[in-house]
């Protein structure tokens, strides 16, 4: 550099003497102008001269030019050389300018190699790249190294929907495992929600991640600067998961869990899901787009690998209940998971999108339908259930049965999930996927159960318990349906049909449980011929009754009301209205004949000895006895 610049001393000193020397020229034309044409023939070898001075001049000038645009670059490969020796720890942003000042520099040698210095320059500069990409690569891990910090529970907490967050009281290990089962109604509530998935890296500082990525992409890089982002970020991911309470439990291990703390999981799995992919995942994809802007299928390779193994687990989770042993309480669960998988797979696909991640697309959506596919498998279970439910142990007081409550709670749940439970019909492609296709779903449930109850009722050795049995149980079922959105699914129709099975069992009890008492309180056998102080059928003397039978009839009265009372007393209604009614039905035909009775026969009973030790109830008194009636109280009369 030294002798260039001696060089270029040296023809500018030339360049100004022979400036001179064209000037002196010019004087001289100037002022022997007059003798121009006569002296044209000695002057035409100083005009050559001059000719040739103002090439020179100009060829110098190009030269000097050149000279300072090589020295610039001299000045700027010592300045970038500085930078680089400097390291990025101190400046990035002007270490990362160093390097592009040294590629320009590189570009412009290479274009340039006509130069006699090209070749040396070019192998310094491409030796001080060489350098930068080494401190590029440890900067850049290092930078991702610092900044890739796990996600503490509450900052995720604070980016859900408010609805969705979990209380206080949900979180019993200081909310690491918020216990958050999906009901339909969050489901409503989480798909109009708005989600804020958090800065996973300081913002001011992903520019510089994304500019050192570009350089060593640019330094043809790219397999080195995925695995260096890849690692730190999913290391940071599974971390976050961590503390959220994600485990990574095996098949096997969700297999053999007691169902109590099986339930209890899957209600953490569901908000878990939510979360990784509402907010840990698409900030992640974010987060890929910006650092890799220069390099479309290297965002959707690093972020696939970032994201593999944390969406298995999670998958796997799912698929290990999928494919768990059936039985009617796990439904709800496989409703919820099944909604939420169905709520997450628009997001799943945008978010999982591209060549890459096509693998962990279809896995996602495999779940949803093996989750749809075990749940409609589990309807059809409950069915067979509900009709073959073998349970020995019956009220025997004819109370409503465990497994009517049971059911209808069951069938009341399935209402909640409508849309839901439309998704999974379309799954199938069952009729239209509307609500008929629940209607009849439930309508096989009822049935179901009826015939279940039609065989338990035969265990009852005491034909009027059995009806009222039957009766409490159809009324039960009937009273819930039209409190219920089944009410609308199932009809009038049904509801009208199964109220006169109510009330022909209610009037198959009155028939088999009173018709001895009534036989007692007839006149009939009564009459006899001949026999002075007798009664007639319009209450006066008459000579068909006997005392005797009289009597016998108000003691076979009595033993029979004792028993059925004492019995009837102990049976359960536990309907109030139902109740009343069937006691007020049961008095409508017992009060009326025993009135009568007492009228037509009683003042034969009245003058005999003791006439208390058979007429032992008044008809008030009768009526008051009624009233306690299927409390499920052992009582006497």
């Amino acid at each position: 550099m030294e002798s260039l610049a001696q060089r270029a001393a040296l023809l500018r000193e030339s360049l100004h003497k022979s400036q001179q020397v064209t000037d002196a020229v010019v004087s001289i034309l100037g002022s022997f102008d007059s003798r121009l044409s006569a002296l044209d023939s000695a002057m035409r070898p100083i005009q050559v001269r001059t000719h040739a001075v103002r090439t020179a001049h100009e060829n110098i000038d190009r030269t000097l030019r050149s000279a300072d645009v090589i020295l610039t670059q001299f000045d700027r490969t010592r300045e970038a050389e500085r930078e680089i020796q400097k390291g990025p720890h101190e400046n990035l942003q002007a270490f990362l300018d160093a390097v592009d000042r040294l590629r320009s520099i590189e570009r412009f040698f290479s274009s340039n190699r006509s130069y006699r210095s090209s070749d040396g320059v070019l192998n310094h500069v491409n030796a001080l790249l060489s350098k930068a990409l080494v401190k590029m690569d440890a900067e850049f891990q290092n930078q991702l190294s610092q900044r890739s910090k796990p996600m503490e529970p509450d900052r995720l907490f604070d980016c859900l929907p408010s609805t969705l967050r979990p209380s206080s009281e949900s979180q019993p290990d200081g909310g690491k495992n918020p216990s958050a089962g999906s009901q339909p109604e969050n489901q409503q509530n989480s798909e109009a929600a708005v989600y804020s998935p958090p800065a996973l890296i300081e913002p001011k500082f992903v520019p510089l991640l994304s500019k050192l990525a570009q350089q060593l992409v640019q330094a043809g890089c790219q397999q080195q600067c995925s695995e260096i982002y890849s690692e730190a970020r999913s290391s940071a991911l599974e971390s976050s998961l961590k503390n959220l309470g994600v485990e990574k439990l095996s098949k096997d291990e969700v297999q053999k869990m007691p169902w109590e703390i099986l339930e209890s999981k899957i209600g953490n799995w569901i908000h878990f899901m939510r979360i990784a992919v509402k907010l840990l995942f698409a900030g992640e994809r974010q987060l890929c787009d910006q650092v890799f802007e220069c390099s479309q299928s290297l965002r959707d390779k690093c972020f696939a690998a970032i994201t593999k193994n944390s969406l298995a687990t999670l998958l796997s989770f799912g698929e290990a209940i999928a494919m768990s042993k059936r039985s009617p309480e796990k439904l709800f669960v496989l409703l919820d998971m099944y909604e939420i998988m169905c709520e997450l797979q628009t997001e799943i696909d945008t978010i999982f999108v591209g060549e890459s991640c096509s693998q962990m697309r279809d896995s996602a959506l495999s779940l949803t339908k093996c989750l749809a596919q075990t749940a409609q498998k589990t309807f059809s279970d409950f069915e067979e259930a509900v009709e073959k439910d073998a349970t020995k142990n019956i009220h025997t007081d004819g109370t409503v049965h465990p497994l009517t409550s049971y059911v209808i709670n069951y069938v009341k749940f399935l209402f909640d999930y409508q849309s839901t439970l439309k998704q999974l019909f379309q799954e199938f492609k069952k009729e239209d996927g509307t609500g008929s296709e629940l209607a009849a779903v439930t309508m096989k449930i009822m049935q179901a159960l009826q015939n279940n109850l039609d065989a338990k009722a035969k265990q009852y050795k005491d034909p009027a318990l059995m009806h009222i049995f039957l009766m409490n149980n159809i009324h039960y079922i009937v009273k819930s349906v039209r409190r219920s959105e089944a009410k609308d699914l199932l009809g009038d129709d049904w509801i009208q049909r199964h109220r006169r099975v109510v009330q022909q069992n209610a009037n198959q009890y009155r028939r088999i449980a009173w018709s001895k008492v009534l036989q007692c309180l007839s006149g009939q056998g009564l009459t006899s011929s001949g026999g002075s102080g007798q009664v007639g059928s319009d209450g006066g003397n008459s000579s068909g009754a006997s005392r005797a039978a009289v009597k016998e009839r108000f003691r076979s009265f009595n033993v029979l009301f004792e028993e059925i009372y004492q019995k009837q007393c102990g049976w359960s209604v536990p309907d109030t209205e139902l109740r009343e009614s069937l006691r007020l039905a049961v008095a409508e035909i017992l009060l009326p004949a025993y009135r009568s009775f007492i009228k037509r026969f009683g003042p034969l009973i009245e003058n005999s000895k003791a006439p208390g030790k058979y007429v032992r109830h008044t008809p008030e008194q009768l009526e008051l006895l009624l009233g306690n009636l299927f409390e499920g109280k052992q009582e006497r009369a």
